[in-house]
């Protein structure tokens, strides 16, 4: 199955209009279970055809003939006036038809890819308008949204779900092979055995999950109300993949950590999958090293303040050598015998559900 992995261009981020509206807004107003999908799921099933343009300034301009409608939409009058030739205009914010069997001549020298005269007067409308534009075609049987650039075919819930779905199953495989590459890393940060290899396995398979779960998104917005499973299942599986991402690159960052996001952020896909590539990318280093992180993300575990981890890394400097201190060692630094009873005890308890490969 072919994923896609570019999730800007995907949700539309790229595109965007004056009003910084994006290709994922306009997706959500033809989901399924929307009263504007449902007209055109009408119209598709009566084997209809029709073009829907949405008003926008200056766009009378291409208009010629028809008649003023000017009433409330309904998807019941949107199908019975898709029985006439010609395009029905919808207001701006979709609430009201204005007018209907017009006749919409576009600037004929924008590019189209489009071959039938209903769907290539849809793309070039869109094009010089930057305006939402459906066309509804019976002989094809489906509904191609445009906006500006963007093309899209409104496919059926059916489809989009198994997509979906085969996606999230995709998604749980490389979960799996994250969440073993992060148990390693606990133990070689546990032991002073880390290395720039290590910490970049674990955040090249954060960074596939993203790209992963930004496709889900862009199905969930397709699916509308019927997503609701597929949205669980993805929640469950991405929890708390945000700040453990976050953690490690301050871990191993410090105030780099935004740049190195963005490097990861943009990519290309191919690059991503070779681990060596992202070594030399971000650590800057043309061969794997040992590497010790500052230990914010394994001592956040125990609930200690962000005050009393940096005391402790500051005093010990890596983390074997946090877990391998003496009582006294501890007093030193917390100053508090009751608390260093707790701290090591937790410390303890730590220690042993990382060696046992249990996840914390």
């Amino acid at each position: 199955m072919d994923i896609k992995v570019n999730p800007e261009k995907d949700l539309g981020k790229k595109k965007k209009n004056a009003d910084e509206t994006t290709f994922i807004d306009v997706l959500k107003i033809f989901s399924p279970g929307t009263v504007m999908r449902t007209a055109f799921d009408d119209i598709l099933r009566a084997r209809m055809g029709a073009l829907v343009v949405v008003d926008k300034e200056g766009f009378s301009s291409i208009c010629e003939g028809g008649f003023k409608v000017n009433c409330k939409f309904s998807s019941q009058r949107l199908v019975e006036l898709a029985k006439m030739d010609g395009a029905i205009i919808l207001s701006s914010d979709r609430k009201k038809i204005l007018s209907a069997n017009t006749l919409l001549v576009p600037n004929i020298n924008l590019h189209t890819s489009e071959t039938g005269t209903r769907h290539r007067a849809a793309e070039r409308t869109s094009k010089q308008f930057k305006t939402i534009v459906v066309a509804v075609s019976e002989r094809r049987n489906k509904i191609t949204l445009y906006w500006g650039d963007e093309k899209h075919v409104l496919e059926k819930s059916s489809e989009i779900l198994r997509r979906a779905t085969e996606t999230l199953q995709i998604l749980e495989k490389q979960k799996d092979i994250f969440e073993d590459a992060l148990l390693h890393l606990n133990i070689l940060e546990i032991t002073n055995l880390a290395t720039t290899s290590d910490v970049c396995n674990v955040l090249q398979r954060m960074e596939i999950i993203r790209r992963i779960s930004e496709s889900v998104k862009r199905y969930l917005v397709e699916l509308g109300k019927e997503g609701i499973i597929v949205s669980m299942r993805l929640k469950e599986l991405t929890r708390n993949l945000s700040s453990e991402r976050e953690m490690i690159l301050i871990d191993y960052f410090k105030s780099r950590a935004p740049k190195i996001k963005t490097l990861l952020n943009n990519m290309n896909f191919d690059f991503l999958l070779e681990t060596s590539n992202i070594v030399r990318l971000i650590f800057e280093k043309l061969h794997d090293e040992s590497v010790s992180g500052k230990g914010e993300r394994i001592l956040s575990k125990i609930n200690l303040l962000e005050k009393e981890r940096r005391l402790l890394m500051t005093h010990f400097k890596t983390l074997d050598k946090v877990f391998d201190a003496d009582k006294e060692s501890l007093l030193e630094i917390v100053q508090r015998q009751a608390i260093v009873d707790s701290l090591k005890e937790k410390l303890e308890n730590l220690r042993e559900k990382i060696l046992n490969g249990k996840r914390i």
